[in-house]
């Protein structure tokens, strides 16, 4: 591929997101978890290791927040009208949105939990 084939395909992609941020509110939902979880590493000073799993969960579900956009366009695409494979297809899609957001909340609660227990304890006394 040419280098302007490969900024043509960026640009496909910076479309997408931008597509996304605009009809999504789900996404910009998990954009400002993932500012507050980024801002959060600062502050507790996470290890590398815990920056490294919050990275790849965050990636994850926004991730599948594309797919389960892309896959939602097409449903509507190929059945403008509610068909229940087409609602089965987005059902499974939004799925795997909420299993990778279920286990970003585990690991966040995993890296997060100790600094932050921590701290509520050293406040209040303890």
């Amino acid at each position: 591929m040419s280098i302007q084939q490969r900024i043509r395909s960026i640009q496909y992609a910076v479309n997408g997101l931008s597509d996304m941020l605009k009809t999504q509110p789900n996404v910009r939902i998990h954009l400002f978890v993932s500012a507050l979880v980024t801002i959060g590493g600062f502050y507790y000073h996470i290890s590398k290791a815990d920056w490294i799993a919050v990275v790849i969960c965050m990636a994850l579900v926004l991730g599948l927040e594309a797919l389960n956009t892309a896959v939602e366009y097409c449903c509507d695409l190929v059945s403008p009208e509610y068909h229940p494979l087409a609602g089965k297809a987005k059902d499974a899609a939004a799925a795997a949105v909420l299993i990778a957001a279920m286990g970003a909340v585990v690991v966040g609660i995993i890296v997060f939990g100790p600094p932050i227990l921590e701290e509520v304890c050293r406040r209040w006394g303890k």
